[in-house]
């Protein structure tokens, strides 16, 4: 996940697991007992952290949920099933209208109620910023209070995801004082377990536990998260002692930590690293140069051995990390098929293909993939030029089409946890996010049923169809599906959150 701007549709790119895992640390080296300290605090070291003064309404809303500070009205993980969090039930009451029963008791760190009007005009603000987030962008959301314990949310048409929607970082529910500022405060009007007390710029802040949570009281009295999107410097400072866990760390460093006083968990994530190819202009508006492309790229040795084992080779978009993923093995490459096709496109020795490869280093993994990839397209007869820089930067370009292929990682479930809204934003014709510029009517018509859905079979299954046709017409090449995790030393609770919106949590403890 790239250090993108405000509203890249990357970051939060942050996931790191496909399922919540403990880790516990244990007794050994370091003369940990595994007995947790009260009322400690700890230092963590973050992968992405704020770029746009903790505004709710960006990709900041990540970074200050992973902290404990706030909540969304539904929770949500990557089986696609809502639950409760500020809300306890809802029901759809008309085709265009949901109903969300509001938890009793609940107060805002200000001392704040949460009501039907608090949440209605959290939400309302949302809906009306100059560039809504992803999850709730074109849904003309409108919110309005049934009382003091509910609220009603209607859309401009049937909407048979928008609990689903409603579990975003974006739709933290702030208190009504914080609205009063621009960007809205998030520093004491979160409902979550901790609440901001200090923020350091773009290099850090501080928490203390929320003493008026109105869940489990928490176990560690305050936090620092360090920002830190250097891989290798967070591997550093855990190597120090100077943080007790560091997030998404390189393979290689993470292989170091193992045993005795860390605790080191790796786990398949809902994430694809993928070789974007911009259709828009040639050589790549041709299929046979796509599937040239394709063909030319050996995908397990991308992830069993220029990723030393660390990702999964692709056989398709989303893998075996989600129900609805494919489980077949990556197919074979076959540089000599690749040169064949490339010269049915007109593509030869006397005419080589040379095209540039751009990606970004904020992701450990990508500039390594980007290498393996140079040389697998040179041996099919592609000359691939390298660039590595920053995405922030890079993003107009690529949206508006301006790059040949670019290496990308991109959380599927990252917006909504629901294959329908990566698919419609990265693949159809009027797709916010299409990078690739594919534009097919009849993949458009495919995922039509999703607008109203709402058996999560049924709409796996349309998953399932778009990701064979994205597949038959070569729209970029899935090449592995990569695994994260995070490392902890002397702690426990800590759970590793595949939708990148929990680290802070009551359960977060030290440990001796």
């Amino acid at each position: 996940m790239p250090a993108a701007p405000a509203r890249s549709r990357l970051r939060s790119t942050a996931a790191l697991a496909l399922t919540a895992v403990v880790l516990t640390a244990c007794g050994g080296a370091g003369g940990g007992t595994g007995e947790v300290v009260p009322d400690a605090r700890m230092v963590v070291a973050v992968a992405f952290g704020p770029d746009a003064g903790y505004a709710i309404d960006t990709d900041d809303a990540f970074a200050v949920s992973q902290l404990g500070v706030t909540e969304s009205l539904v929770a949500s993980g990557p089986d696609g099933e809502a639950r409760p969090l500020l809300a306890t039930s809802w029901e759809q009451t008309d085709p265009r209208t949901w109903r969300f029963e509001l938890r009793e008791g609940v107060t805002f760190q200000n001392g704040e109620p949460l009501t039907g009007e608090a949440v209605a005009g959290a939400l309302n603000w949302l809906a009306g910023v100059e560039a809504p987030p992803r999850p709730v962008r074109g849904i003309g959301l409108e919110a309005t209070a049934d009382g003091e314990t509910a609220v009603r949310v209607t859309t401009t048409g049937p909407d048979p995801i928008l609990p689903l929607r409603l579990s975003s970082a974006n739709t933290a529910i702030l208190a009504p004082a914080a609205y009063e500022a621009t960007p809205p405060s998030v520093q004491g009007t979160g409902t979550g377990p901790m609440t901001i007390t200090e923020v350091n710029g773009t290099q850090s802040a501080t928490v203390d536990r929320n003493e008026t949570y109105w869940g489990e009281r928490p176990q560690l009295a305050g936090l620092t998260a360090n920002f830190v999107p250097d891989p290798a410097a967070r591997a550093l400072a855990l190597r120090a002692g100077d943080v007790d866990i560091a997030q998404e760390l390189p393979e290689s460093a993470a292989l170091e930590f193992t045993g005795g006083e860390y605790t080191n968990e790796t786990v398949a994530a809902p994430r694809t690293a993928s070789l974007l190819l911009n259709q828009s202009r040639a050589p790549f508006d041709d299929i046979r140069v796509r599937q040239a492309v394709a063909t030319a790229i050996d995908r397990t040795a991308l992830g069993e051995q220029a990723l030393a084992g660390s990702a999964v080779p692709a056989s398709e978009l989303f893998g075996p990390a989600v129900a609805w993923g494919s489980q077949d093995p990556a197919p074979p490459a076959d540089p000599a098929r690749a040169r064949e096709l490339l010269a049915e496109a007109g593509f030869d020795a006397g005419n080589p293909l040379r095209v540039t490869l751009g990606t970004y280093a904020t992701r450990a993994e990508l500039p390594t993939l980007a290498t393996a990839v140079q040389e697998m397209l040179r041996e099919a007869g592609i000359s691939a030029t390298l660039q590595v820089g920053d995405y922030e930067a890079r993003e107009p370009a690529l949206l508006d089409g301006d790059y040949d292929m670019y290496l990308l990682s991109r959380s599927y479930l990252l917006d909504v946890p629901d294959a329908g809204a990566t698919l419609t934003s990265d693949y159809t014709c009027d797709g916010s996010y299409n990078i690739n510029r594919y534009c097919s009517p009849e993949f458009d018509a495919l995922l039509e049923p999703l607008a109203d859905e709402a058996d999560p079979q049924a709409r796996q299954e349309v998953f399932r169809q778009a990701s064979e046709r994205l597949n038959a017409d070569a729209v970029g090449v899935p090449l592995v599906h990569t695994q994260a995790g995070g490392v902890g030393r002397n702690v426990t609770g800590y759970a590793v959150d595949p939708l990148a919106k929990t680290l802070v949590t009551p359960e977060l403890a030290k440990t001796e």
